[in-house]
């Protein structure tokens, strides 16, 4: 079970990301798509271009983590 702090935002990218992206890549992304900081430890979610795949980058104050879910 995953518990986020209050007053935590979801992003989403409209456009298909590179799902070989990592975090450097995905922190990048979050920069340029949503013009926010990564650190601010918001969900971050990103689709590839046929949408069965998805990341989700997050900053948990101790550390940044990515977690990754494919769609059947």
């Amino acid at each position: 079970m995953l518990s986020l702090p209050p007053g935590i935002q979801v992003f989403m990218a409209v456009g298909a990301v590179d799902m070989r992206k990592s975090f450097n890549g995905l922190s990048a992304a979050v920069e340029a798509v949503f013009e926010r900081n990564v650190l601010d430890g918001h969900l971050f979610l990103f689709l590839n271009r046929q949408r069965d795949r998805i990341k989700i980058m997050w900053w948990d104050r101790d550390g940044l983590a990515i977690f990754a879910k494919k769609f059947e």
